[in-house]
């Protein structure tokens, strides 16, 4: 069991809303240079700012699996469902994972049962898995009180797609079982976004997947994104260029990640990334050529 203490949490304030971070696990080292091959340790090592948090000392990233809750306009919302627990993987870090995330989510006054809405930024592996839960041998919706939301672009380019015997797995625990709930809305999210609740807007972040979605939040005059996989290092700020090698659409990508770091920059808005290691959140800074992510640590918040 990978255990964190379930008596705190994490948060960021924008405007009225507090947005907290729910651990799920730290991935191992050997992720960074499977995922983004283009960050070398050469290349990370020149950028003095990505350590010793978002990185080590040896230039090896550090990239973690989180999801982040809040409430806006009276809904409790989860941003993304992690990698989950007790299922059948190929990747061997996400196999029959045992977390204590569920724990950790009611601590942060997110009962399961208390969900409102799960908006789902893509369908990956690692953004669905608590989507269920096993109970008697059947998965079934963790959250089942809840609407599930992602984009119709992306469920429609999926069901279109010829997926291999691990993405077909993967359906079959973790999204199927919403549908056949009847939980799972697919929301149309044209170039301007599309708004889901007061002071939450789903914005289009095509290239990591066709119908990838980031959230924004907005609240008292001030603004915060949830990257999803649009971004899943800091490193990427200083070189946009490099992408995932799991990127549908490489050249999309970038250009999605060029847009929204330049219209990000010097606004004061706050970043969260969903793979980003602990201080987790930032605001984007023009540095040279490109930027860097100017850390803005989280407040604890203990449980009653």
């Amino acid at each position: 069991m990978q255990t964190a203490p379930p008596s705190s949490s994490f948060s960021w304030a924008t405007g009225d809303i507090a947005v907290h971070r729910i651990d799920e696990t730290a991935l191992p080292p050997q992720t960074g240079p499977w995922l983004l091959p283009g960050a070398t340790t050469d290349v990370v090592a020149a950028h003095d700012w990505l350590r010793p948090d978002f990185a080590d000392h040896e230039g090896v990233l550090r990239i973690h699996s989180q999801t982040f809750a809040l409430e806006a306009g009276g809904l409790r919302v989860l941003v993304d469902t992690g990698i989950g627990n007790g299922k059948t993987r190929a990747n061997p870090a996400w196999h029959n994972m045992q977390t204590d995330y569920l724990e950790r989510l009611t601590a942060a006054g997110f009962p399961p049962d208390s969900v409102d809405l799960v908006l789902l930024t893509h369908l990956h592996t690692d953004h669905v898995g608590w989507n269920t839960r096993q109970v008697d041998g059947e998965w079934v919706p963790t959250f089942p009180n809840a609407r599930y939301l992602t984009s119709r672009t992306e469920r429609e380019f999926w069901a279109g797609h010829e997926m291999d015997e691990a993405r077909t797995q993967m359906f079959s625990d973790s999204v199927l079982p919403v549908e056949d709930a009847g939980l799972l809305d697919l929301v149309d999210a044209p170039d301007h976004g599309v708004d889901v609740a007061p002071g939450l807007r789903l914005l289009p972040t095509p290239g990591h997947t066709p119908g990838h979605i980031s959230v924004q939040i907005s609240s008292g005059g001030e603004s915060a994104l949830i990257t999803g996989d649009c971004i899943h290092h800091p490193v990427q700020f200083a070189h946009p260029a490099i992408g995932s090698c799991v990127d549908i659409d490489p050249a999309q990508a970038e250009a999605t990640r060029r847009e929204l770091l330049g219209r990000l920059a010097d606004t004061g808005s706050l970043v969260l990334g969903t793979h980003f290691p602990p201080p987790t959140a930032g605001r984007v800074i023009t540095h040279g050529e490109a930027y860097r992510l100017s850390p803005v640590p989280a407040v604890p918040r203990l449980s009653p």
